[in-house]
């Protein structure tokens, strides 16, 4: 294996979405991780760590298509998860999976980011009001009303 940095390793395997990655020994990243792959042309892809394969890989899912991944290309271990922007700045916009806007209305302007895995909110922590959600049907707004933030379903 080639000289690398402490946050570094190398593709050794790729199936369609997932690919392995070889790390130096004791430099594994934790499950979850998001790892950053640079393509020859500049951009990169996210993929994050699934599963560990004994002491020094492991298998990664894209977030991304894999084209134009190789086998021996270089990973970097960003060390957290996958972080996506929160806040009144997201309502209405279009992320990608990785956070990333989608729908050409610039960027979004926040400093709040979470990570995609995380415990739920605590039950003191949810709204508890009941608010009913009007459909436009007035039968079964009358007849049926359905709360807002359940599960409905409309045939």
């Amino acid at each position: 294996m080639e000289t690398l940095n402490k946050n570094e390793g190398l593709i050794t395997q790729i199936i369609g979405p997932v690919i392995d990655v070889e790390f130096a020994q004791g430099e594994l990243p934790e499950i979850y991780n998001a790892l950053k792959i640079y393509k020859e042309d500049g951009s990169y892809i996210v993929a994050e760590v699934q599963q560990m394969l004994g002491s020094n890989r492991v298998r990664t899912v894209a977030m991304a298509s894999t084209d134009g991944l190789k086998r021996g290309m270089k990973v970097e271990n960003t060390g957290e998860p996958i972080k996506i922007p929160v806040g009144k700045p997201i309502l209405g916009r279009i992320l990608n999976v990785i956070g990333e806007p989608v729908d050409n209305a610039g960027p979004i302007e926040t400093n709040d980011y979470l990570p995609i895995h995380r415990q739920s909110p605590s039950l003191v922590e949810q709204n508890t009001e009941i608010e009913i959600l009007e459909t436009g049907i007035k039968a079964i707004d009358l007849l049926q009303p359905y709360q807002k933030g359940g599960k409905i379903g409309l045939f």
